[in-house]
């Protein structure tokens, strides 16, 4: 061992792992505070553990998203807040996954607000399509369902729930990125930044108010699936 970097990359280490279990704690509790939220067609949940868990990986990686989300899935499975077993478990892993973990590489390459906004866009289309496949394939096994009829909902209810979804999850991900940042950066758990990337007054109010309409469509969008307006 080198002794000259043993004690920092230990300590780094150490903060990293402190960092990562807090914010897999808040992803666990924004899921269950989540499931007060009505349900799409009975047994279709909005949940925002993705947004913390994005977050994270922006920060750390996409590998620490993985491990964030095999946690916090695995957790959920195992409480009250989930009555769907394995193939619940493994369906709620792919479809964050696949959103998360695409988002968070695609962040690592391109650390700017670009590379942002490209990574959760394209991991918000490949959630879309996996969870077409994955409903087609496991819906009817755990829900106890004819094929034929989980085929008829792909289009109207799969597709537009998990668009819904991801769009809530991928706006309020850029809303909220940066305020949990400078937070993180305040209590001295994540290093300052190295000023890489930064986008101009005019430009961030901008991509704020572009955001944020987003944000309140998709917020519309779902309370219609719902059935509330």
């Amino acid at each position: 061992m080198d002794a000259r970097t043993t004690p920092t990359a230990q300590k780094v280490d150490i903060k990293k792992i402190a960092t990562l279990a807090m914010l897999s704690a808040l992803a666990f509790a924004v899921m269950a505070v989540s499931k007060l939220l009505p349900s799409v067609n009975g047994f279709l949940d909005f949940d925002f553990k993705d947004v913390v868990i994005c977050i994270a990986g922006f920060i750390y990686g996409p590998l620490s998203a993985l491990a964030m989300i095999l946690v916090v899935c695995v957790l959920e499975m195992l409480s009250p807040f989930s009555s769907s077993g394995i193939i619940g478990c493994i369906m709620n892993i792919v479809a964050t996954g696949s959103f998360c973990c695409v988002a968070c590489y695609i962040y690592k390459r391109d650390h700017t607000m670009k590379g942002a906004v490209l990574g959760l866009v394209t991991g918000l289309v490949l959630l879309i399509v996996t969870m077409l496949l994955w409903n087609y394939f496991l819906t009817p096994i755990y829900q106890g369902m004819p094929r034929e009829a989980v085929a008829d909902m792909l289009l109207p209810v799969f597709l537009p729930f998990n668009a819904v979804k991801g769009g809530l999850n991928l706006t309020a991900t850029l809303l909220l990125y940066k305020p949990v940042v400078s937070a993180l950066r305040k209590a001295k758990l994540i290093p300052e930044s190295t000023g890489r990337g930064e986008v101009n007054g005019k430009k961030k109010t901008g991509i704020t108010i572009v955001v944020l309409f987003v944000f309140l469509t998709c917020v519309l969008f779902a309370l219609s699936l719902q059935g509330i307006i």
